[in-house]
C-alpha cells in the first residue's frame, strides 16, 4: 500500500507502544512499530515522515540498555520522545539524566510553561492531568532545547528544540488517562510535521487490491479459510480482487466449536461467490496433538499442519503458487522480541507456526491491520453484521482452551460448555458489547456435591474481556446474574464440570488466551 503520511514508532519496551500506533492509525495517519535495533540504512529506506521514540523499562544509564543511534535525529524529520525516549534525547544531544529518588507512576499535573504548537488548544492556565511511569527523569537541557512544561516533582516534564522540530515528554500523552493526549499527538501530527490524514479503511482496498493484483497476477491463491472476521475477510477481499482464481480451503481440525463447521460452510456458501473446499481432518489433527501439553508445541504442530493440508490440497489445483492468510499486525508484533521491549508472548499459528520451507508463497493482505481496522474492512466489502461481529476465534481453535492434554472427551466437555457461554452472551445482549468471551476447560478436578453424591470432576474457566485491538484487554464487569446464569447451565448441562470460576485478570500481565 502506498502511504503518503508514514510513522515510524522505534520500540524501547514501553508497554503502551501498541497504544501509540493505534493513537496515530486513528489519527488517519499510517504507523509502524519497528525495534529499537533497527539499523538507520534501514530506518532511511523506510522513508519516515516522522519518528516516535517510545517508553520503556530500562535506565539510559545501565550497561547493555537500548541506545539511541545519533544519525536517528540528523534525519531532518520531527522526533517526538516520550518517557524514556525523552531521556534518550537529552542523553544523546548532551543533556543530563539523573535517577529519581522514588518511581513517580500514576497521575500527575503537568504545568505548561511555553507558548509552543505541541499545545496548541490546550489552555495554558489550567493544569494538565498527565499520567506518569518513570524512575529517571531530565536534569539538564540539552543546547537548543527549552523547558515547555514541569510537574511538581519533575523540573523538565516536556522540552522542545522547535528549530529542528525535535519534542519530548516524561508523560504518556497515548494512555486514556492523560487528558487531551488525543489533542497533543494530533497537535504533533499535523501542526508540527505537517501530516496527511489519508490512512482510511476504503483507501486500504483500493489499493491492496491493486497490490494483490500485482504480487498474484494470473496465479492462482490457495486461502486458508476459518469462517472467522479475518479469514473471511481476506477470502472476500482476495475473490474481489482475483476473482475464481482464489480457491478457499476450509479445514475442519477437530479443534472447532460445537457444530461450527457445517455452520460455516452453509453461511459462506449461501452470502459469498466463492471457491470454497472442505477437508475433512480431524483425525489428522488430534492423532499429531495426542500426549502434547506445552502450549508452543500445540501451536506450531497446528501450524505446520495446516500448511501441510493446504499443500497437499494446491496439488490438485493447476497452478496455484500462493498461500492466503489473514495475519493481522498484532500477531507480528507479538510474534517479534523487539530489542529493550516486549519478549515473544506467544508464536501465533499465523506467523510463528510456519515450516522454514514452503512449496507455496504468502499473501497476508490484512498484515499491516489492527482487529478493528479488518472490521472497518469488512465494512467496506459489504459483509453482513454476524461475520463482522463474530468474537474472535484463535487459530489453534480449541486445542489452547483446553489446558494440557487434547483428548476428544475434553474437547466435548468443553464445546457444550463454550456454546452455554455464547447463547447466554447474545440472549442478554451482552455479546456484542464485549471482545471476547469464552470457556476454557483447566487441568484440574475438584470436590464437588451433586445430590448426595460426592464428585470430584472438572472446572471450567470463564474468560471475558474488553478490548480495541486485543493488544490489551480488561475482564469484563458482567451483571453477576448473567454470570450465575451461566454457571448453573454449565453445572446442570454439561456431564462431568462441578465448578466454574471466573478470571478477572487483565493484559498486561496476563494474555487473552490462557495459552
Amino acid at each position: 500500500m502506498e502511504i503518503t503520511s508514514k510513522v515510524i514508532i522505534l520500540d524501547y519496551g514501553s508497554q503502551y507502544t501498541q497504544l501509540i500506533a493505534r493513537r496515530v492509525r486513528e489519527a488517519g495517519v499510517y504507523s509502524e512499530i519497528h525495534p529499537c535495533t533497527v539499523t538507520i540504512g534501514e530506518l532511511r529506506a523506510l522513508r519516515p515522515s516522522a519518528l516516535i521514540l517510545s517508553g520503556g523499562p530500562s535506565s539510559v544509564g545501565d550497561v547493555g540498555a537500548p541506545t539511541l543511534d545519533a544519525e536517528v535525529l540528523g534525519l531532518g524529520v520531527p522526533v517526538l520522545g516520550i518517557c524514556y525516549g525523552m531521556q534518550l534525547m537529552a542523553h544523546g544531544l548532551g543533556g543530563k539524566v539523573a535517577s529519581s529518588e522514588s518511581r513517580e507512576y500514576g497521575p500527575s499535573e503537568l504545568t505548561i510553561e511555553a507558548d509552543c504548537p505541541l499545545w496548541a488548544d490546550l489552555d495554558p492556565a489550567e493544569p494538565l492531568k498527565v499520567w506518569m511511569s518513570h524512575g529517571d527523569h531530565v536534569a539538564a537541557l540539552p543546547k537548543g532545547f527549552a523547558v515547555i512544561g514541569h510537574t511538581g516533582s519533575v523540573a523538565i516534564a516536556a522540552m522542545a528544540d522547535e528549530a529542528q522540530r525535535f519534542y519530548a515528554l516524561q508523560f504518556h500523552p497515548e494512555v486514556h488517562h492523560t487528558d487531551r493526549g488525543t489533542t497533543i499527538l494530533h497537535n504533533f501530527l499535523f501542526k508540527i510535521c505537517g501530516l496527511k490524514s489519508n490512512w482510511t479503511m476504503a483507501s486500504f482496498v483500493e489499493t491492496t487490491m491493486a497490490q494483490v493484483r500485482e504480487q498474484v497476477g494470473d496465479a492462482k491463491v490457495v486461502c486458508g479459510l476459518s469462517g472467522g472476521i479475518d479469514s473471511t475477510v481476506v477470502a472476500v477481499l482476495l475473490t474481489k480482487a482475483l476473482g475464481k482464481n482464489v480457491h478457499c480451503i476450509f479445514v475442519d481440525n477437530g479443534l472447532l466449536r460445537l457444530n461450527e463447521g457445517p455452520e460455516v460452510m452453509s453461511y459462506l456458501q449461501e452470502h459469498f461467490d466463492l471457491n470454497l473446499h472442505y477437508i475433512e481432518a480431524q483425525d489428522l489433527f488430534l492423532d499429531r496433538l495426542r500426549g502434547v501439553e506445552d502450549p508452543e508445541k500445540k501451536r506450531k504442530i497446528i501450524g505446520h499442519t495446516f500448511i501441510e493440508v493446504f499443500d497437499k490440497e494446491a496439488k490438485s489445483i493447476q497452478g496455484v503458487k500462493f498461500l492466503a492468510q489473514g495475519t493481522l499486525y498484532p500477531d507480528v508484533i507479538e510474534s517479534v522480541s523487539f530489542r529493550g521491549p516486549s519478549a515473544v508472548i506467544k508464536s501465533h499459528h499465523n506467523v510463528g507456526g510456519l515450516p522454514e520451507t514452503m512449496n507455496l508463497s504468502l499473501v497476508e493482505p490484512l498484515r499491516e491491520l489492527f482487529k478493528d481496522e479488518v472490521r472497518k474492512v469488512a465494512v467496506e466489502l459489504g459483509l453482513p453484521d454476524f461475520v463482522i461481529w463474530r468474537h474472535p476465534f484463535p487459530g489453534p481453535g480449541l486445542a489452547i482452551r483446553v489446558i494440557g492434554e487434547i483428548t476428544p472427551q475434553r474437547l466435548a466437555i468443553l464445546r457444550q460448555a463454550d456454546k452455554i457461554v455464547q447463547t447466554e452472551l447474545t440472549a442478554s445482549d451482552w455479546y456484542r458489547k464485549v471482545w471476547q468471551g469464552f470457556a476454557v476447560l483447566l487441568p484440574l478436578k475438584t470436590v464437588g456435591v451433586m445430590g448426595d453424591d460426592r464428585t470430584y470432576e472438572n472446572v471450567i474457566a470463564l474468560r471475558v474481556v474488553d478490548s480495541i485491538d486485543a493488544m490489551t484487554a480488561d475482564w469484563s464487569r458482567l451483571p453477576s446474574e448473567l454470570l450465575a446464569r451461566i454457571s448453573n447451565r454449565i453445572i446442570n448441562e454439561v456431564k462431568g464440570v462441578n465448578r466454574v470460576v471466573y478470571d478477572i485478570s487483565s493484559k498486561p500481565p496476563s494474555t487473552i488466551e490462557w495459552e
